[in-house]
């Protein structure tokens, strides 16, 4: 008797994983995750197989979004990029690396004093990751996904780390989403005088909301319909600032916030996007 019920349990288990998987199985659209990773950055596109993550956030929170969004039998990430050498930014990175195999990482080749961030360095050069340098007009193709560096230009120094995020341009059909990382007005400014990037329609917004990262100008050459605003709830910077907000305001900008609604989930089929509810 106690042979068939180990059976029946073991049974039910496998047809447990089959539920499991048949619901992670993937679709044909791309999804566009802003990981609710409290006041930092992680932002996870998917799709069908491929994945792209940029940034880590400040601690192992990103984990819960990547078992969220990624099939639990995929353990390969095809793209991480590391925007800028800020905790915020850079820190899950550093469990992703141990706990996925990662194909390509995209990160400035920049020095930096803070002790986490040599502990990165130390876990990238031992995984094996084929490490890639970005300059502006570099196009990165991963899959049906085409990824356009805006930001920084080979060669470009700035004593504010936030300038020398690395922004990029990401086109999938006729849809366009602008990742600007941390970049401040300067750097808003400059975007804004690109061609490519008139008419997006996903802008992650710079710096949290920041007064200091979105500009009119470059907002008035993007005109996206939606913005996406990573930050943490009752954060002691005050982001998003109402300067932006006001902006984004003006420009009928869609505003989604991880701190509102947690992990923020946008969905393409190249053509028509929607906001997915989690």
């Amino acid at each position: 008797m106690k042979f068939w019920n180990n059976i029946f349990i073991f049974l039910l288990m496998i047809l447990a994983l089959i539920v499991i998987a048949l619901f992670q199985l993937p679709d044909s659209n791309l999804h566009i995750i802003a990981c609710d990773v409290g006041q930092g950055d992680a932002i996870l596109v998917t799709y069908k197989n491929i994945q792209i993550l940029t940034d880590g956030g400040p601690d192992n929170k990103v984990l819960e979004c990547l078992g969220k969004h990624i099939p639990f039998w995929d353990r390969e990430i095809e793209l991480v990029i590391s925007t800028h050498p800020q905790k915020d930014h850079y820190f899950g990175l550093i469990e992703v690396f141990k706990r996925y195999k990662l194909d390509n990482y995209l990160y400035n080749d920049i020095d930096s004093g803070n002790l986490d961030y040599q502990v990165l360095e130390k876990v990238v050069g031992g995984s094996g990751v084929n490490v890639i340098r970005p300059f502006a007009g570099q196009v990165i193709r991963v899959g049906m996904i085409y990824l356009d560096i805006l930001n920084p230009p080979a060669g470009f120094t700035d004593p504010n780390a936030n300038n020398i995020g690395i922004v990029d341009l990401l086109k999938f059909g006729k849809f366009k989403a602008i990742f600007t990382a941390d970049v401040e007005n300067k750097i808003s400014d400059e975007l804004s005088t690109l061609s490519q990037v008139e008419g997006v329609n996903y802008l992650k917004v710079n710096h949290h909301g920041s007064k200091n990262g979105l500009t009119q100008n470059l907002l008035e050459k993007l005109r996206p319909v939606v913005g996406v605003i990573s930050d943490g709830k009752n954060n002691i910077y005050g982001h998003p600032h109402k300067e932006i907000l006001d902006l984004l305001g003006k420009y009928n900008v869609k505003v989604l916030r991880t701190d509102e609604m947690g992990d923020v989930e946008v969905v393409t089929d190249g053509e028509k996007y929607w906001v997915n509810k989690n």
